[in-house]
C-alpha cells in the first residue's frame, strides 16, 4: 500500500504541514505513526482532497466532518445524499451572496458616477487653486533669486 509523508501531501495539495496537523487535531485525518513521523494512507489522502474541496466551496469544517463521518459509519450512499443536500444548500447561499455583491457593486458604481459628475460640475476645487498659488510663489521666488544673482 502506498503511503505518504506530511511533506509529500503538503506539497501535492499546496497546504502547509501545519494545516495537515490541524485537520488531524480536528479528527478529520488519522495518520499512523512511524516513530515521530506521521504516515498518511490513501484513505487520508482521499479525505484531505475532500476536505480541501469542501473548504473551497465554503463548507464549514463541521459540515465536512459530517460528510466524512457518514462514509465511515453508514456507507457511501448516505454520504452522497448528505453531500448532495449540503451542496445544494451551499449553492443557494453563494447565489444569494452573489446577488448581494452585485447589488452593492451597482450601488457603488452609481455613487461613483454621481460623485464624478458633481465634481465635474463644480470644476477645479480650492485645492487646485491653492496648488497653483503655491507653485506661483515658488516660481516667483526662484525668479527673484535668479534676478538677484545677476
Amino acid at each position: 500500500m502506498k503511503t505518504y509523508t506530511i511533506s509529500e501531501l503538503a506539497r501535492e495539495f499546496q497546504v502547509t504541514p501545519r494545516a495537515l496537523r490541524f485537520y488531524e487535531d480536528k479528527g478529520l485525518l488519522s495518520p499512523t505513526r512511524d516513530g515521530l513521523n506521521r504516515v498518511y494512507s490513501p484513505r487520508d489522502r482521499a479525505r484531505l482532497k475532500l476536505i480541501l474541496q469542501g473548504k473551497s466551496v465554503g463548507f464549514s469544517l463541521s459540515d465536512i466532518r459530517e460528510i466524512l463521518d457518514l462514509y465511515t459509519f453508514e456507507g457511501h450512499r448516505a454520504q452522497l445524499k448528505l453531500s448532495l443536500k449540503k451542496s445544494r444548500d451551499q449553492i443557494k447561499n453563494l447565489e444569494k451572496q452573489r446577488e448581494d455583491i452585485e447589488a452593492a457593486l451597482d450601488t457603488l458604481h452609481k455613487g461613483v458616477k454621481w460623485t464624478e459628475e458633481k465634481l465635474q460640475e463644480l470644476g477645479p476645487g480650492a485645492e487646485v487653486e491653492q496648488s497653483a498659488r503655491a507653485y506661483e510663489r515658488v516660481a516667483r521666488a526662484g525668479l527673484d533669486d535668479a534676478h538677484l544673482d545677476h
